[in-house]
């Protein structure tokens, strides 16, 4: 038998996001608020990040991953939080009721509003499509990373590591920590996809070599990975002649980016991105669908989960005040990624209030200025010493520069 549930705000999710999303919801005043996990604990993600670094941000201090989804999880019970455990949404509907399924079994929740945190997913080897045969041996970063610090496994002793992003970086760390041999890290791109101070302090500081302009384009092996065959790529992507190298491993750990979690998302209709793959949001982050509110990973991934957490507490205040029946302020003035800019976020603003951009740039650059107009005159301009892919850019505008706004175009500028 399903039983029906009414309640405030649902947040789907207990990573960082979700877990302070949840707060803030219940914190704003949201009577009933309800976060739906699928695993056994909270924490999602941050309980294998064993290394600090984290809370730099919010709480000042640097933390390691379980300790601050620790500070989330009794901030959750302190606000009285219901926390549902191995539970699963199965069913989202446009009119915000979830079909949750449990070891209670079947349950049906219309909500007030739902917060979206489901995260995101690594690349695997076929989304990348790497020719060879098919051994043991292949993992990616997250899970030489869970492998490793949750249970205490070694996948392997001698380890080519494709692509350079920053969870791919800590782990090749971590592993010559624990006595591994990382031959190299290989990016196909012309600069590196992690932030500087993991190239500089897990890679440099600990003399592993990395190849820009280079790709894995044969994995060798039978029942095992025995080696694989790097070559360089030049621009527009063809492989350099004559730069083919075979180099010997027992474990190829890929590090090739992360997707955002939408597969739900998509299925109750809500508008995606085709940049982010994350849901299209206003400065309340609502999405198309009103009512329904993402933040977090599923929204962009991010480079600090300070940044996605205070993302998640303004997603949660707003999905609260939807959820009492208060009016979110029109988001009207449409903002579009210029010269030199990927993406932007939000990509509607009502101009009633300060908004916190985030955005990622094209290309490396130095000495350059990220430059905000209405699409005739400058409303903003901020100089930068440096811009990176890698890194995300965050500017504040206040209330009063969006004042007779039709709309808003950003983009990088000398």
């Amino acid at each position: 038998m399903i039983r029906t549930e009414r309640i405030d705000v649902a947040v789907i999710g207990g990573g960082p996001a979700g877990m302070a999303a949840a707060s803030a919801s219940r914190q704003a005043g949201a009577a009933r608020v309800v976060l739906i996990e699928r695993d056994p604990r909270l924490g999602g993600i941050l309980n294998q990040c064993i290394h600090d670094g984290f809370g730099t941000k919010v709480f000042k201090e640097a933390l390691t991953g379980p300790e601050f989804a620790g500070i989330y999880a009794r901030k959750l019970k302190e606000s009285g939080v219901e926390t549902w455990l191995e539970s699963t949404v199965i069913g989202f509907s446009p009119d915000r009721v979830l079909t949750i399924c449990s070891r209670k079994g079947i349950t049906r929740l219309e909500t007030g509003a739902v917060v979206l945190a489901m995260g995101c997913r690594e690349r695997s080897r076929g989304a990348i499509g790497i020719s060879g045969t098919r051994p043991a041996g292949i993992y990616t970063a997250g899970a030489v990373q869970a492998y490793m610090n949750l249970r205490n496994i070694a996948v392997g002793r001698r380890f080519v590591i494709l692509g350079s992003g920053d969870v791919g970086l800590i782990m090749a760390r971590r592993l010559s920590l624990e006595g591994a041999e990382v031959v190299c890290v290989a990016e196909i791109l012309p600069y590196p996809s992690g932030l500087a101070r993991n190239v500089v302090q897990c890679l440099e500081d600990f003399g592993i070599p990395l190849y820009l302009n280079t790709t894995v384009v044969e994995i060798h092996g039978n029942s095992r990975v025995t080696g694989v065959t790097l070559a360089e790529v030049e621009p527009g992507g063809k492989m350099k002649r004559g730069s083919r190298r075979r180099v010997v491993c027992d474990t190829l750990m890929l590090s090739v980016g992360l997707i955002p979690e939408n597969e739900l998302s998509a299925r109750a209709g809500v508008k995606l991105s085709p940049v982010t793959r994350g849901p299209v949001v206003d400065d309340s982050f609502q999405t198309s669908i009103p009512g329904v509110f993402a933040c977090g990973n599923v929204l962009q991934v991010h480079d600090l989960v300070d940044y996605a957490t205070l993302e998640a507490e303004k997603a949660g205040q707003s999905a609260a005040r939807y959820s009492q029946a208060q009016v979110l302020p029109a988001a009207n003035i449409p903002v579009e990624a210029g010269a030199g800019i990927r993406y932007v976020l939000p990509a509607l603003v009502s101009g009633q209030e300060a908004v916190d951009f985030t955005m990622r740039v094209t290309a490396p650059s130095r000495e350059r200025a990220i430059v905000f107009t209405d699409g005739t005159k400058e409303i903003r301009r901020l100089q930068q010493q440096v811009l990176a892919p890698a890194a995300m850019a965050r500017v504040r505008l206040n209330r009063g520069r969006f004042d007779g706004a039709k709309k808003l175009v950003v983009e990088v500028a000398d």
